[in-house]
């Protein structure tokens, strides 16, 4: 799913910032009062003068002052002219005849603290207070990254929006068993009443299982392309948080957005990050935020649903042994679908269907590609298919030739070639020995692959050289010799 576009606040509406301009009027406010508690002079002045310690003495002795306040290191001396109070600041200096000269002139004066009690508390405060905001604002941007605020239920429906793919059957090949498996379920989604009428009960959930790359995502999404349906995904590491009861949370949310938009399909990819088995190795977990999740997408699961607005879950893992025994039972996931690695006629379907839109010579044959790439997935293919065009544009071609679709595949299998490693003759030729009775050896046991390539040109973290060999056809069973010559 797509995450939603929410528009960005402006700057002066972050929290961080009319925090920091809050402090900062705070401090100007403080520092207006007095130690006992009063405004200070400063603050009921309507002018201010910064002037010499001689020149405010100058104005004690010609009487032209009222009130006088000494501090440890300031001086300050008020008078009004008219309805105006003007304070005269100088720093002060070591001077005896100061406090005469006022006793003198019959001047109030008194000391005054340069700082209070609030201005003192905000000093220590003001960096503790920094950092909590600094520990703060991380934390929330982490947060809403994921979907969520740090003090706010992280809400699914900001994380996503339902998607309509345009993936169908025809663009995934190779997994035609596992394609058979969920026509029903595209079917059912296009003509309830049709199931409803003979009492049929469609599965609630579907568990695709397979190894990495074999396509279960592309499947999930075929089958709410051919259904016409919304398509709610998330990753199950999705749902969890730092917070005990955002993924329930997020489980909610998920459900009755997809619930509103009936009929629909939620895909939960890797579900094995909130589904694992909450009895590992006979020890009962805590009560964590994996298992609330769990325990919430188990309630929802048997819940939600109806013939009028039908939801039906897919969810994809490649570690089905560790999932939760509730989560597996009939009433959830009522079905698991195999998505395995292809066969050669497998592979040679899914090659076909990555090679569209891609020029390729004459001399290129598909069938000897799949014989080369016994094992792979449909992932590792479309993968060779496309280093196979980045190789012929790199040396200028116009069409991809079948030594470029070679080239990718021993690029996947055996590394990339080090030809800025140099060997010296002899160690050449020890490589060139050594391949070479891996060669010899492939050819004259029985039960051997067919030797396809050797090659002495360094690939990859640490291989010298390699022999490549190829099975002639898919073989499900191995006898003793097969076993011996592997």
């Amino acid at each position: 799913m797509k995450p939603t576009n929410e528009p960005k606040k402006p700057f002066f509406q972050s929290p961080i910032v009319l925090a920091v301009l809050g402090g900062i009027l705070l401090i100007f406010f403080l520092r207006s009062f007095n130690s006992d508690g009063s405004f200070s002079d400063n603050f009921l002045a309507s002018s201010t003068k910064n002037v010499s310690y001689h020149e405010i003495k100058q104005l004690i002795s010609n009487n032209e002052v009222e009130n006088v306040s000494i501090g440890q290191t300031l001086i300050k001396a008020s008078h009004k002219e008219g309805n105006n109070r003007v304070i005269y600041i100088a720093k002060r200096v070591p001077d005896l005849t100061l406090v005469p000269l006022l006793d003198e002139k019959k001047i109030n004066y008194s000391g005054f603290s340069e700082s209070n009690f609030f201005t003192d508390m905000l000093g220590w405060l003001m960096p503790i207070l920094v950092i909590l905001g600094l520990w703060m604002f991380m934390a929330n941007r982490m947060q809403k990254n994921m979907g969520g605020g740090i003090f706010g239920m992280g809400s699914a429906k900001k994380l996503i929006n339902a998607e309509k793919p345009n993936v169908r059957f025809n663009d995934m090949a190779g997994n035609e068993e596992a394609k058979e498996e969920v026509v029903e379920i595209v079917d059912f989604l296009k003509y309830p009443e049709r199931y409803a009428n003979l009492g049929a009960k469609i599965p609630k959930g579907v568990l695709l299982v397979g190894p990495p790359g074999t396509g279960k995502t592309l499947l999930a999404k075929a089958v709410a392309g051919e259904a016409h349906v919304p398509f709610f995904s998330m990753g199950g590491s999705s749902f969890i948080e730092m917070f005990v009861g955002l993924g329930a949370s997020r489980v909610r949310d998920l459900f009755e957005t997809a619930k509103k938009q009936a009929p629909s399909i939620i895909f939960i990819d890797e579900i094995d990050a909130i589904g694992k088995s909450r009895a590992a190795g006979g020890v009962v977990s805590g009560n964590d935020e994996r298992e609330q999740t769990l325990n919430q997408l188990l309630a929802e699961m048997d819940g939600f649903g109806s013939e009028n607005a039908p939801v039906i879950v897919l969810a994809a893992t490649n570690r089905p042994e560790i999932l939760d025994p509730a989560l597996m039972r009939p009433g959830r996931f009522d079905r698991q679908v195999l998505v395995d690695k292809p066969d050669f006629n497998g592979r040679v379907e899914i090659l076909k269907v990555h090679i569209k839109g891609v020029k390729l010579a004459n001399d290129v044959n598909l069938q000897e590609v799949a014989k080369l790439t016994a094992g792979l997935a449909g992932a590792d293919l479309a993968n060779i298919i496309n280093e196979a065009a980045l190789l012929a544009g790199r040396n200028n071609q116009k069409e991809v030739r079948q030594q470029h679709l070679k080239e990718a595949v021993e690029r996947g299998i055996a590394g990339l070639e080090k030809k800025s490693r140099r060997i010296s003759p002899k160690e050449k030729k020890i490589v060139a020995y050594h391949e070479s009775g891996h060669a010899v050896i492939s050819e004259m046991t029985k039960g051997s692959a067919r030797v396809n390539k050797v090659s002495i040109i360094p690939r990859g973290m640490a291989a010298l050289g390699y022999t490549l060999n190829t099975p002639e056809e898919n073989k499900y069973l191995m006898q003793k010799h097969e076993l011996i010559a592997e």
